[in-house]
């Protein structure tokens, strides 16, 4: 199979998700109070790492999946539906066919968890992959 988008085009996507989805370690300040503590008398925190969202990584993935056509937008979430199971490789129109009646696709790329992982899995059942294209690890 070879996609609409540029596979140069899916894994900057790829890699953007994964920092999009990426926590990173906390700033907290042991004399302040952690805003996940377990509520006992030692204030013990839950997590090191927070899960605030990158802003600048979020508008950047944005941009680039608004700046697809309108048929890479659908084969994108096409994708995503193929690595979430909803359908199968060879239910691959019917996926297709789904993905263009989502009029919010940009939204609901977005809020797809681990957006990274099921996309690269739904290119897989194309062998489709990102070895060799940038930094994927």
């Amino acid at each position: 199979m070879e996609p609409v988008t540029p596979l140069e085009t899916l894994c900057r996507i790829i890699i953007r998700a994964r920092e999009y989805e990426a926590q990173v370690p906390t700033n907290y300040d042991a004399d302040e109070s952690p805003d996940n503590v377990d509520g006992n008398d030692d204030d013990e925190a839950y997590s090191v790492l927070d899960d605030d969202i990158n802003t600048s990584v979020e508008e950047e993935l944005e941009g680039i999946i608004d700046d697809l056509a309108d048929d890479q937008q659908a084969e994108l979430l096409a994708f995503v539906l193929v690595g979430q199971g909803d359908y199968d490789a060879d239910e691959w129109s019917e996926a297709l066919e789904a993905a263009g009646e989502e009029s919010q696709i940009t939204e609901v790329l977005l809020e797809t968890p681990m957006l990274a992982s099921v996309l690269e899995t739904g290119m897989a059942a194309f062998e489709l992959d990102c070895e060799g294209i940038g930094s994927v690890t």
